[in-house]
């Protein structure tokens, strides 16, 4: 995946704000935030999208929640509220073909019509 921003992010070729980092995950401040707070949650293994996950993956899609819910509360927003979203696909605006997920909070966030 010589391509890949966030596989390059991954193995440290380039720069990103480092909030969270562990065997699986890594996480950093987006450079376009959405809201007040909004890390992207990535996985060290290159997966292009939700989709390609098979019936193998379903710890490390747990490890991924318990993942994010960590970096909420040291980010300070687990009591608040926070949101997670994920995209798959070019339909619902996925621009990095690799799996992520957004951790939005920090302010009162509108609901999702």
């Amino acid at each position: 995946m010589n391509e890949c921003i966030f596989c390059k992010i991954v193995n440290k070729e380039i720069p990103a704000d480092i909030v969270y980092e562990d065997k699986d995950f890594i996480a950093f401040k987006d450079i376009n935030p959405q809201a007040k707070i909004h890390v992207l949650l990535i996985t060290k293994k290159h997966v292009k999208s939700i989709t390609d996950f098979t019936d193998k993956d379903n710890i490390l899609l747990g490890n991924l929640i318990l993942a994010a819910n960590n970096i909420a509360r040291k980010m300070k927003i687990d009591n608040s509220g926070y949101r997670l979203v994920t995209n798959s696909g070019p339909d619902s605006g996925q621009i990095v073909q690799h799996v992520h997920l957004h951790i939005l909070g920090g302010e009162p966030l509108g609901p999702i019509a």
